[in-house]
């Protein structure tokens, strides 16, 4: 079976994934994988420690590869194991080796940075405080640097972001 052409959609807390993820997947019929992070801290009623990280990366994962079975064309990802790792670093100071290992393993056709560029908007404990997204936004290009992952920058309104993203698919 033919593999889906996988689009990574990473970037700090109220960068837009969700949105653009949500707004590709119905542009091209195609499925979308949720933030797992946002299911596991509604279900649990609290912000993830440090032995929930590899947990919520390996869920994210295995929704991920559940739905690329549901797709010829387009598998619209939003976020996946390198955002966990960014926040990791961020929030605990490094990476285990079973986190790294997941991350390295992860192969996307192509990967898109949200900017923080749209107004920021609180979502309980989903969210970090508004200060801490800018971190964030710096830690993933870190990332994105030392493993030499190619990426475009997305950014304005919804409507410019989704006609960079149909110029870089070619459609």
């Amino acid at each position: 079976m033919k593999q889906p052409f996988r689009v990574a959609i990473v970037g700090s807390a109220s960068s837009g994934k969700t949105t653009l993820a949500q707004a590709l997947a119905e542009q091209y019929g195609s499925p979308w994988v949720p933030e797992y992070l946002r299911e596991f801290v509604e279900r649990e009623q609290r912000v993830p420690v440090e032995d929930d990280q590899f947990h919520i990366a390996t869920m994210q994962v295995a929704r991920e590869d559940a739905m690329a079975a549901q797709s010829s064309r387009f598998l619209f990802c939003d976020t996946t194991p390198l955002m966990t790792a960014v926040y990791n670093r961020h929030y605990f100071g490094g990476l285990r080796e079973d986190l790294a290992n997941l991350v390295a393993s992860r192969q996307y056709d192509i990967t898109l940075v949200c900017d923080p560029d749209i107004p920021w908007i609180p979502d309980g404990l989903h969210r970090e405080p508004e200060d801490v997204s800018g971190i964030i936004h710096e830690i993933l290009h870190e990332e994105l640097a030392s493993r030499a992952i190619p990426y475009s920058r997305i950014h304005g309104s919804l409507a410019e972001r989704i006609e960079q993203v149909k110029q870089l698919l070619g459609t």
